[in-house]
């Protein structure tokens, strides 16, 4: 068994009963400070481990509205509660502006009314024809490359 020497020094001891011959007998004052600093140690570290959970209890009751955060942080939502929102504004698929819910809806069902429209009828005869032609001299070049 090991005696400890609060001192300085780590000095082997058989026997724990008995005070090695070597060292002075520490006196009593000495004695009573360090028990009261082991003590007030222990002290602190059961206030510690019992306090942390009641103030972690404490912050998640309480709202997050005290004034020490910042502004940012009291701003910021959980992910879980974004994914949960129900969205009243939404941006055009076809330009990107800001929509309402209600526009958007209506955006939505005219693009949706134009699925059942074959596409030869929603491009002009013109634009067909230099798609087409467009088309061919793409072909043609594998074939003849240095066509312009």
């Amino acid at each position: 068994m090991y005696q400890i020497d609060w001192g300085a020094s780590v000095k082997h001891c058989p026997y724990p009963q008995e005070q090695p011959q070597s060292q002075a007998p520490i006196p009593k004052h000495q004695v009573k400070n360090r028990l009261l600093a082991l003590a007030s140690c222990l002290t602190l570290q059961i206030a510690t481990l019992v306090m942390s959970p009641l103030l972690v209890a404490a912050e998640s009751i309480s709202p997050n509205t005290s004034s020490n955060t910042p502004p940012s942080v009291q701003e910021d939502s959980p992910e879980e509660v974004l994914r949960a929102e129900i969205y009243t504004d939404a941006r055009s698929p076809i330009d990107g502006k800001q929509l309402s819910a209600a526009e958007y809806t209506e955006l939505m069902e005219k693009l949706r009314s134009l699925d059942n429209i074959p596409p030869e009828d929603l491009v002009s005869p013109k634009v067909r024809e230099v798609i087409g032609l467009l088309k061919l001299r793409k072909f043609l070049k594998q074939f003849i490359p240095f066509v312009p």
